[in-house]
């Protein structure tokens, strides 16, 4: 992944990904951004790269700071957790091509993950209609997670990104859940899409200051 000072990277294969380690992109566990704050923690972003075909960038997060729940419409992700604990709350549409809608115009969606991922570990792939394209990061520990995204959020084009909020199936009673979810509601929910971004979402960018991308 390192040639001298400079950073090659792939698309082609997740592999490409899971040998990563923080040194390799100018990251410890010591920088600022890392350590522990009053209030709302925030979520530090390192942009690397952006093309017409994918972006590249590291998310930092302090121990008990949140990535609220979003969506990459019609984009491939892959994630590769760089240091620390992490858990992972995602979500498919139940239907992607027609989606189950209950009364306040919330739309059903099951549960892929409900976990906490630790570094090292193997590089996540999420799809455009798998794998957990809506999901939500809460850091264990500090932590850094470094997101592949093909092709990049474009709003005009369709990929802008969108956050929500989730409801138990029982939140809405008479919904047609039963159908869709015989017996098993605690893998499903409503997903109600927020307008704009949460105001307690505080994201800020810094710049990246690793090794320089020369390929990929």
């Amino acid at each position: 992944m390192l040639a001298g000072s400079h950073l090659l990277l792939s698309l082609s294969s997740s592999s490409r990904a899971d040998g990563m380690k923080p040194a390799d992109v100018g990251l410890h566990p010591n920088l600022p951004f890392f350590h522990d704050v009053k209030g709302t923690p925030p979520v530090t972003y390192l942009h690397l790269h952006q093309c017409r075909k994918f972006s590249i960038g590291i998310f930092c997060l302090p121990r008990a700071a949140v990535i609220p729940l979003h969506n990459h419409p019609g984009m491939t992700v892959f994630s590769k957790l760089l240091f620390g604990s992490m858990h992972i709350r995602s979500f498919d549409w139940v239907d992607s091509s027609e989606q189950i809608r209950s009364s306040n115009g919330a739309c059903l969606a099951k549960l892929n993950t409900d976990s906490v991922m630790n570094a090292p570990c193997e590089t996540s792939i999420l799809y455009p209609a798998a794998g957990g394209n809506m999901h939500c990061f809460t850091a264990v520990t500090p932590c850094a997670v470094l997101d592949v995204l093909g092709p990049p959020y474009d709003g005009p084009e369709g990929r802008d990104c969108k956050y929500y909020t989730e409801a138990s199936c029982s939140s809405f009673p008479g919904d047609a859940t039963a159908s869709a979810a015989p017996g098993d509601n605690d893998r499903y929910a409503w997903l109600e899409e927020m307008q704009g971004k949460p105001d307690d979402f505080n994201v800020r960018g810094e710049e990246y200051k690793g090794p320089k991308i020369v390929g990929y």
